[in-house]
């Protein structure tokens, strides 16, 4: 009886060993031969065009300390309405300066919201720091400066004591989604175009191995978690050689788990609606996805103009938007 067991285990232990050490050849061909291809999804710039406002004259100037003592510019839009319904911290897209926050923002002002915008090191007239060059990709560096923006507003004497929004675009959004998932001062995020690593990465990797192997019943035969395996050394290669950290977006979306919507352009080509879909399903709690049609990245705004703002407003009314008793002007 032990000896049939014996070769009953043996006959299906055989294919399962081979499998795995055919899968362990084709990931370290794989890797020697693509490796070059899959860094350089985390060392290019994007292409597209960054919009850059003009300084309101009506703003606080603000300077805010980074952790390790840069200067962080910052401006402060405050309401004109009677009673203030609430604060909402702005993440900027990669690339922008800190008035850019005007053309998302004015229909929160206009409806009683505060709203501050900071520039992350060396973008926009904040500090530079000489041994690091930001990227389209979130770093630790981001999400650091991004909770000096936090300190900054739990430290104002006119602070809201219920806490503050989060309205993040692109790169923005995606720092913004890291910061408020371990600050539960932040009650609420809404983002548009937010992007992660890996449900970014892996479908890139899919298409460019198209491009450069012709071994299509090989691409057919691998599964997800091997792209996920093989960009995740790739990722901490490029993290070793520029000196930072990326952040698992995708991990602090799964851990947020408070009132979240997610707008994305329909049209997105850069970063595409499957893409957003792969972050969204890992939210929990209270969460809205809204594909605007025809949109490319960063666009709805101009898509969906009146309707964007009022979705954009109506989820702060709903989430963060009671009138502050406890506001102490400055």
């Amino acid at each position: 009886m032990v000896f049939w067991l014996w070769i009953v285990i043996t006959v299906l232990a055989v294919p399962a060993i081979a499998w795995g050490l055919g899968l362990a050849v084709v990931y370290l061909y794989v890797r020697w031969k693509y490796m070059g291809f899959v860094t350089r999804i985390f060392q290019e710039k994007p292409l597209f065009v960054v919009p850059r406002g003009e300084p309101d004259p009506a703003a606080d100037e603000v300077s805010v300390p980074a952790a390790d003592g840069l200067a962080l510019r910052g401006c402060y839009l405050r309401t004109a309405a009677p009673q203030r319904r609430g604060v909402i911290l702005f993440g900027l897209e990669f690339g922008s300066n800190r008035w850019a926050c005007r053309q998302y923002c004015q229909a929160l002002v206009e409806s009683g919201y505060d709203v501050f915008a900071m520039e992350p090191r060396n973008q926009g007239e904040s500090e530079r720091d000489p041994n690091y060059e930001p990227l389209q990709w979130v770093t630790d560096r981001d999400v650091s400066d991004m909770r000096a923006a936090v300190a900054y507003l739990k430290a104002r004497p006119d602070a809201d004591p219920r806490g503050i929004g989060l309205f993040g675009i692109s790169k923005g959004g995606s720092t913004g989604v890291i910061v408020a998932s371990t600050d539960p001062w932040v009650k609420c995020v809404a983002t548009d175009g937010m992007y992660g690593t890996h449900t970014t990465m892996i479908p890139y990797m899919q298409r460019w191995i198209q491009i450069y192997s012709g071994k299509r019943l090989l691409q057919r035969a691998l599964p997800s978690w091997f792209y996920g395996m093989i960009g995740g050394v790739g990722v901490k290669k490029v993290a070793r050689n520029r000196g930072v950290v990326y952040p698992s977006v995708e991990k602090a979306t799964g851990r947020l788990n408070r009132p979240l919507l997610m707008i994305h352009g329909d049209g997105d080509t850069y970063i595409k609606p499957d893409m957003a879909r792969a972050i969204f399903d890992r939210a929990s709690g209270v969460k809205k996805l809204w594909l605007v049609p025809k949109a490319k990245h960063n666009q709805a705004l101009h898509v969906a103009g009146d309707e964007y703002n009022r979705a954009v407003v109506q989820f702060f009314d709903l989430h963060l938007g009671e009138v502050s008793e406890s506001v102490v002007p400055v």
